[in-house]
């Protein structure tokens, strides 16, 4: 079997190759990589081939065609991509031009009985199912961190140049307007404080930028929050920024299905509601059945005592 890697985001790209290399047991079962980056970066996390592209930006048409190339030239029987905004849109129109079937937004991957098979949440995150991928190449995109990357080792590959020539796009592009990259990065945070409905004023948010500070924290919110009232600008769930941090702190978050999947990997959760029947109290490891009004301040206080 042969896997084949591409992500416009290096870091998910040295994650996706990680776990290809738990995937790949046999000596004639190899790694490739798609990237424009240092081969060694790819090569250190385990790939064993590296297609080196020469492409300023990563486009989807061309990368499109990209990918049909590589897919050809390695032989890949199955085809992992970023789910980054990007891959979300490039994956279809890969699985459409070659007629197979797309599995998005993986959150495990493993063989069983000679077919890969995967795991991802289905029905609005309440359950999570198994499923077998059953075209050749097998199609399929996973979402940032969903595996760690190995300590980088010095092992050597074998580097490929794509003899791609770019067709023309088929679209053309009028105007470019650049979206304000945001400061927050939740996706990399080590403690992340997130606000939910029970505050009642986007004012109220300042009591968690002052907690953000003595915590060393990045502050995110769940979906009404940004998506609805516009306080915010990325929201932590399955349709937004699934997060693993060492804390987590949901303060006013009731915690739907959605939202606990975006948290599920975090190593501390720590919930603060004053509904002692929410959901989110279920999957934290410590509760705190409290209006946050009178909870974050007090909390504050405590801490600014310590430091």
């Amino acid at each position: 079997m042969s896997i084949l890697i591409f992500s416009d985001d290096l870091d998910l790209s040295l994650q996706l190759i990680s776990k290809a290399r738990e995937l790949v047991l046999e000596d004639d079962q190899k790694v490739y990589a798609i990237g424009k980056n240092n081969p060694e970066d790819y090569f250190s996390q385990g790939a064993d081939f590296v297609l080196k592209v020469d492409v300023d930006e990563f486009n989807l048409i061309e990368t499109r065609d990209i990918l049909k190339e590589a897919i050809e030239k390695s032989q890949a029987d199955l085809v992992i991509l970023g789910a980054t905004r990007f891959g979300k849109e490039l994956a279809p129109r890969v699985a459409a031009s070659l007629g197979v079937g797309c599995m998005s937004e993986c959150i495990d991957i493993f063989m069983e009985e000679g077919k890969v098979t995967v795991q991802r949440f289905t029905y609005g995150g309440s359950i999570i199912s198994r499923e077998h991928c059953t075209s050749i190449p097998s199609l399929i995109t996973v979402p940032p961190n969903t595996f760690e990357k190995h300590e980088a080792s010095d092992r050597k590959g074998q580097l490929i140049e794509l003899s791609y020539k770019p067709s023309g796009t088929e679209t053309e592009v009028i105007e470019r307007r650049d979206k304000a990259k945001s400061e927050v990065d939740l996706e990399n945070a080590d403690i992340i404080i997130s606000a939910g409905r029970g505050f009642r004023d986007k004012e109220d948010l300042k009591i968690l930028e002052k907690l953000s500070e003595v915590l060393g924290a990045q502050i995110g919110c769940s979906r009404p929050i940004s998506a609805d009232l516009g306080w915010m600008d990325d929201w932590v769930g399955i349709s937004g920024r699934k997060v693993k941090p060492s804390l987590y702190i949901a303060c006013g978050i009731s915690g739907t299905i959605q939202h606990i999947a975006g948290i599920r990997d975090s190593k501390i959760i720590v919930s603060i509601n004053k509904e002692e029947g929410a959901g989110i109290h279920r999957i934290s490891d410590y509760s705190i059945v409290g209006d946050i009004y009178e909870v974050l301040p007090a909390l504050l206080r405590a801490l600014n005592k310590e430091v």
